[in-house]
């Protein structure tokens, strides 16, 4: 008997992703298997998979006519199919599975990665797995903005910002006048005035879509934009995101329709109402307040010189090796890219003393690997290999994997690692100016303040870390090297 778990989605959310879900059930336990199947419909996922319940599996089955995400499933002997298959015949499907299900993730250090992130995700709850949602996909619209204006910034100069042809069309005939102004503007028009324009909106939408599932990611990113008209900015986002996932959650539970009525919910009624009720919030009640309080805040950080801004780097240091890419790390990287993108008054130390710790933990470790290599294994030593390229690009996660096999050691000396790196970034008044991209966005002209003095602090940071691993690790036995095993979860304080 084997024990199988499916994910079922089909377009529209309704009918096939229920009737493949009802195939795949019948097709088990006629075949005498144990299998729990979630579904992915209009109104949300339900019989949601538990991360014990995918690690203890046999066989994932993915029937869907849409994209599911993979990443929990890492590691695990996976088989897709659409559908049809399930409805038309599930027996089939589940023993097609059992033979020709293939393990998902290449099972090396990065599948480790990315095996770890996800079950990490899985085990979050409340509050801080909604932000998080919102933030992971916030995430690539900050980045591809943020490195597009960096870009801007190299080609066509700072004053480009202030290059305000009357059309988007005059830049064509403005071309052959002047091509680095004409491609600068539209690089800064591409990553400020479209993908920064979109990243509230898609954090509160997806905060929303987190609590709600898809009735609230309408009135969710309605929200957001009504933050930025508000002024109310990246706290506002946040605030919308929560009331317009909460409300439409309650009212997806409380309001009842007849059967034929209920295909109304998730596309009408649920948008509709929760937009309206999130929207004369926005504009009314909550928009003023917050906009206040936000500009309060900036002005308070824009004034941090000398042994405050230390503390101030040295704590976001912390938090960001604390978790690795957890709700600490993440609640560290959206309070400095907050400010980065702060439309009136951007501060730009602080995300430079985020993007330099979170760097730290993965280069320490690849350091570490390389210089006192009795302190790991052979397969630690080659995992530090592609370490050097996650702390390079400020993937902090890259640690986890070194985390979960001895984290009463690792972990504090990637804290304190991180630390320094945060607090010399924030003593030497270091601004950054993108709010992702590592090393292969610092060359860029105008990125980083004052460039030498940032890889100083990074090197240092990663340096610390390395001696830190020297004076805790001890030194590995021959007979104790074994393989990294895949992490269940993450090592520390993951909500």
């Amino acid at each position: 008997m084997a024990r199988i778990v499916a994910v079922t989605s089909c377009a529209t959310g309704i009918a096939h992703t229920f009737m493949a879900a009802e195939g795949l059930q019948r097709g088990g336990e006629a075949l005498g298997h144990t299998i729990k199947v979630e579904t992915q419909g209009s109104v949300g996922s339900q019989n949601t998979l538990t991360a014990d319940e995918i690690q203890n599996a046999d066989v994932v089955i993915i029937a869907a006519d849409t994209k599911v995400d993979l990443a929990r499933f890492a590691g695990k002997r996976l088989y897709e199919t659409s559908t049809n298959a399930a409805i038309n015949n599930g027996q089939k499907v589940i023993t097609d599975a059992l033979a020709q299900a293939t393990v998902s993730g290449n099972g090396d250090y990065l599948a480790q990665v990315q095996a770890a992130k996800a079950a990490r995700s899985a085990s979050r709850q409340g509050v801080y797995k909604h932000l998080l949602t919102g933030v992971s996909y916030m995430i690539p619209f900050v980045v591809a903005g943020g490195i597009l204006i960096a870009l801007a910034f190299a080609i066509g100069g700072y004053k480009i910002v202030y290059y305000s042809p009357a059309t988007l069309a005059d830049l064509t005939t403005k071309f052959s006048a002047n091509p680095a102004q004409s491609i600068g503007y539209a690089l800064f028009v591409i990553g400020a005035k479209a993908g920064f324009l979109l990243f509230v909106p898609i954090l509160s939408g997806y905060i929303a879509f987190s609590i709600a599932d898809r009735p609230g990611l309408a009135p969710g990113m309605i929200g957001g934009v009504l933050a930025g008209l508000t002024g109310s900015g990246f706290l506002g986002g946040i605030l919308a995101g929560f009331i317009a996932g909460y409300f439409v959650l309650w009212l997806n539970r409380s309001l009842k329709l007849p059967r034929n009525l209920a295909g109304l919910m998730p596309v009408l009624i649920l948008p509709l109402v929760g937009s309206l009720v999130v929207g004369f919030l926005m504009i009314y009640v909550i928009g003023t307040p917050i906009a206040a309080l936000n500009q309060a805040m900036v002005q308070a950080l824009q004034g941090l010189q000398g042994a405050n801004a230390v503390v101030l780097g040295v704590i976001l240091g912390l938090m960001m090796a604390f978790d690795m890419g957890g709700p600490v790390n993440k609640a560290a990287y959206a309070f400095s890219t907050g400010l980065l993108l702060d439309p009136s008054h951007p501060v730009y130390l602080p995300m430079a003393a985020v993007m330099a710790a979170g760097m730290t933990p993965p280069l320490g470790l690849a350091l570490a690997t390389v210089l006192f290599k009795k302190r790991f294994t052979s397969d630690e030593r080659e995992a530090g290999k592609a370490a050097w390229v996650l702390g390079a690009s400020f993937i902090t996660e890259g640690a986890i994997p070194f985390a979960a096999e001895d984290p009463f050691r690792v972990i504090p000396s990637i804290m304190v690692g991180s630390a320094v790196a945060g607090g010399l970034s924030a003593l030497f008044g270091i601004g950054l100016r993108v709010p992702h991209g590592g090393v292969w966005v610092m060359f860029i002209p105008g990125v980083v303040s004052n460039l030498p003095l940032y890889l100083v602090s990074i090197v240092v940071g990663t340096a610390v870390t390395a001696g830190m691993l020297f004076l805790l690790k001890r030194p590995v036995a021959v007979a104790e090297e074994a393989p990294l095993t895949q992490p269940a979860a993450a090592p520390v304080a993951v909500a």
